[in-house]
C-alpha cells in the first residue's frame, strides 16, 4: 500500500487548496495566466491537541474545519478569477475593518447554509417522503427501507446532476489534479507535471468518499433506530438531527482507517467511494496539474518526505 503523506486538499475556482498540518495554501490561475499563491495558518474551530485524540469528536471538528477552510479558499479563488482593469484604491483602516466584518458574516452564513442544505436534502427530505407511506398503512420496516433507498438515490442523483454542469466540470478537473499530485508523491515519484499526469485521479482519503460513507452509515444507524419502534414522528425527526454528529464522527474514523490500512475487507469497502470519484473528478491538463504542484510545494517539502532532499 502507498504511504500516507497526511496532506489533503480541495478544488477551488481555477485552482487548488492544499493543507499540511498547521498550514494551508491556495493556488489559482488568474485570467492573465499567472498563478497566484497564498499561504495561511490553519486554525481549528477548537484550538489545542486534546480534541484530536478523542475518537468521534475529532471527526465532527474536522468536518466543521473543512467547511470553514473550504469556504475561505473558494472566496479567495473567486477574487483571483476576476482581473481588475484598474488597481484598487488604498482602503482606510475603517474600510478594511468593515470588509473583514462583512467577510466573516458572509463566511459564517455560507457555512451554516451549506450544512443546513445538506441536512435537509440528504437527511430530512427522505425522512418526510418515506413517512408518506405510513398513511398507506406501510410498516416501520418498509418505511425505513424506503427512506434508506431514497437517501442514497437523492445523493447519487445530486452528484450526477452537478457533474453535468460545465463550470463544475472544470472544478472537477482540478479535483483530479489534486488527487494525482498526492498519489504521485505517495508513490515516491518526483512531483513533475509528467509524473502527475500519469498518476491516478482516485484517492482513498477523498472528501467525496467521506460523504458516501456518511450516507451509508446514516442508512445503517436509522435502520437500527427504526427497530426501537419510536411512534412519535417528532422524536423520530429529532433523533435524526441528534445523531448527525455521531454519524459524521463514525464516518471520519472509517475514512481515517481506510486511508492508512490495507487488507481484503477494507479494499472492498473503499471501492464504492473510489468508483464515485470517477464521477466527481476529471482528467486535468498540464496547466491544471502545474497549479496543483504549486499549491503542494507551498506547504509540503515532498523531497524531504521522500528522503530525496
Amino acid at each position: 500500500m502507498q504511504r500516507n503523506s497526511g496532506i489533503g486538499g480541495q478544488a477551488v475556482i481555477e485552482g487548488i487548496m492544499m493543507r499540511n498540518g498547521g498550514t494551508y495554501s491556495i493556488a489559482a490561475r488568474k485570467p492573465n495566466g499567472e498563478i497566484a499563491i497564498e499561504v495561511k495558518p490553519y486554525k481549528s474551530v477548537i484550538p489545542g491537541e486534546t480534541v484530536w485524540k478523542i475518537p468521534l469528536l475529532r471527526g465532527v471538528v474536522s468536518f466543521i474545519d473543512s467547511l470553514v477552510v473550504g469556504v475561505t479558499s473558494l472566496m479567495w479563488s473567486a477574487d483571483q478569477a476576476v482581473e481588475d482593469e484598474e488597481e484598487d484604491k488604498p482602503k482606510t483602516a475603517e474600510e478594511q475593518a468593515k470588509d473583514e466584518r462583512m467577510w466573516k458574516v458572509l463566511m459564517t452564513g455560507t457555512v451554516i447554509f451549506s450544512v443546513a442544505f445538506s441536512v435537509v436534502l440528504f437527511m430530512l427530505l427522505p425522512f418526510f417522503l418515506a413517512g408518506l407511506l405510513r398513511k398507506a398503512g406501510a410498516s416501520d420496516v418498509v418505511i425505513n427501507l424506503v427512506e434508506a433507498v431514497l437517501r442514497l438515490a437523492i445523493f447519487l442523483c445530486y452528484m450526477v446532476l452537478i457533474s453535468r454542469m460545465k463550470d463544475i466540470q472544470r472544478v472537477f478537473a482540478y479535483h483530479g489534479a489534486e488527487h494525482k499530485c498526492i498519489n504521485c508523491i505517495e508513490h515516491d515519484l518526483d512531483l513533475t507535471v509528467e509524473n502527475v499526469m500519469k498518476s491516478s485521479r482516485q484517492h482513498r482519503r477523498c472528501g467525496t468518499s467521506f460523504l458516501l460513507i456518511v450516507i451509508s452509515i446514516s442508512i445503517v444507524v436509522f435502520l437500527i433506530l427504526g427497530l426501537f419502534g419510536i411512534r412519535s414522528k417528532l422524536w423520530r425527526f429529532l433523533w435524526r438531527l441528534i445523531l448527525i454528529p455521531v454519524i459524521a464522527g463514525i464516518s471520519y474514523e472509517l475514512l481515517r482507517y481506510a486511508g492508512s490500512h490495507d487488507g481484503r475487507i477494507i479494499n472492498q469497502l473503499v471501492k464504492p467511494g473510489l468508483a464515485l470519484q470517477k464521477l466527481v473528478t476529471r482528467e486535468p491538463d498540464e496547466q491544471e496539474c502545474e497549479v496543483a504542484i504549486k499549491a503542494i510545494e507551498a506547504v509540503f517539502d515532498w523531497k524531504k518526505w521522500q528522503g530525496k532532499a
